[in-house]
Formats: structure tokens, sequence, C-alpha cells
């Protein structure tokens, strides 16, 4: 039996990294720890590329604009959508996270989905650091399954 199991080294991996602006002090948070942790994985820092987009509703563009390029083995997208008063919260919500998967598996690249999805401003700040560590972890194990996969062919 052949098993593949979970590998955390980002040694010799290129990510890239969209982030939302808009509620910039949650989307910056964000990257603050998504790369901090990518930096304690081993990435090398000049092989992550991040790039900011207006809002939440951009950024898959932006990373399929990103995984074109053939440089990157994993992707993560940043940001944060907050409810307010209108139905506007769903449609970037589903939007967004539609357009992500559908990058990623047209792509075949995989996209660490960290764009917030929270009732308050509170909400999404208490999520932060966890969030943007578990997306860095996610892009890291991911690729390195990519990888371990496609050395399974003959």
């Amino acid at each position: 039996m052949n098993t593949i199991g979970a590998n955390l080294d980002a040694t010799g991996l290129c990510v890239g990294i969209v982030r939302s602006r808009f509620n910039e002090r949650v989307g910056l948070a964000l990257l603050d720890s998504c790369v901090k942790r990518l930096a304690e994985l081993g990435a090398a820092g000049d092989a992550i590329t991040v790039l900011s987009v207006p809002g939440a509703l951009e950024i898959p563009l932006a990373l399929k604009k990103l995984a074109a390029t053939g440089r990157f083995q994993a992707l993560i997208a940043l940001g944060a959508v907050i409810r307010g008063e209108t139905y506007h919260f769903e449609i970037v919500s589903n939007e967004s996270s539609a357009g992500i998967t559908a990058v990623s598996l047209g792509a075949g690249i995989p996209i660490a989905n960290g764009i917030l999805t929270t009732e308050s401003d509170a909400q999404a700040e208490a999520r932060t650091t966890e969030k943007g560590r578990d997306c860095a972890d996610a892009a890291v194990e991911m690729a390195n399954l990519g990888r371990a996969i496609d050395k399974l062919r003959p």
C-alpha cells in the first residue's frame, strides 16, 4: 500500500498571494500571519509574490492570471467580506468563493481560500491570525501533495 502523508515543507515552492484591499486592516493582518507562517515552513522571501486587488470579487481573476504564469505551485486568496444590511454580502461571498474554486480546478493548482465571511468586524479580526496560518499550511500541503501525485505517473 502506498500512503502519501502531509508535507508542510515549503522549501523550493513558489506561492502567490492575492489580497483584497476592502476591509484593509483585516486583509493586512491575514497577510502578515500567512507570510510569517510560510517563512516558518521554509518558503524563501523571493518565492512569495503578493498583490492586492480592490475587493473579493476581483480576487479570482488575479488568481487566474497568476496561475497562467506557470510559476506558482500554490496560491492563496485573502480578504474579508463582512455582513452589512444588504443582500450584497451573499453575492460577494458566494461568487468570490465559486470563482476561486473554478480557477483552482481549471488551472490544476491549489488555492487556499482565506476570504473570511463574518457577521462583524470583531469576528473577522478575531480570526485573522489563525486563518492566515491555516491558509499557508493548506497551500503548502496541497502543493506538495500535487507534486507527490505527479511522481506516481509512469
